[in-house]
């Protein structure tokens, strides 16, 4: 069986203490919805319901490193990986992870995880981290076209 995108981020949230993982599937194309997703001075800043402003400082293959500021004035220094239909990107105190796959339908399955991560240990900070998901996912589905 092939893995897909989104059943690598269950994977990936399942190994992290605290985390959650929101899934929902989207009416639009991939191409749409990751045309969102993956912009990250873009649309990805549109649909994080905490990001003011990413700017990619580099780019190295799939490796990304970005400076990302919240709407609360806090800076994350983000480096990570970014490809179609995956993100995971790590800050000294942030996670965001986030996978598209293709359906054959051509709507489109969506996850997201990510929170405040406890420096020195596999755990996310879980207060409000749901909330907050499930709040991203509604906003990316009225972003895509």
């Amino acid at each position: 069986m092939t893995q897909t995108n989104v059943g690598r981020l269950r994977v990936m949230g399942a190994a992290i203490r605290g985390a959650h993982v929101v899934e929902g599937v989207l009416p639009s194309s991939f191409d749409e919805v990751w045309g969102v997703m993956g912009d990250l001075e873009g649309g990805f800043g549109d649909f994080q319901p905490d990001m003011r402003s990413v700017r990619v400082l580099r780019v190295d293959g799939d490796r990304v490193e970005a400076l990302a500021r919240s709407r609360y004035g806090l800076r994350a220094h983000f480096h990570g990986v970014l490809r179609p239909g995956w993100g995971w990107l790590q800050s000294r105190f942030l996670v965001v992870g986030m996978a598209a796959d293709a359906m054959d339908d051509g709507r489109t399955r969506v996850a997201l995880t990510g929170g405040v991560r406890v420096p020195g240990r596999p755990a996310l900070v879980p207060i409000g981290a749901r909330g907050e998901l499930e709040q991203a996912m509604r906003r990316l589905g009225e972003r895509v076209p």
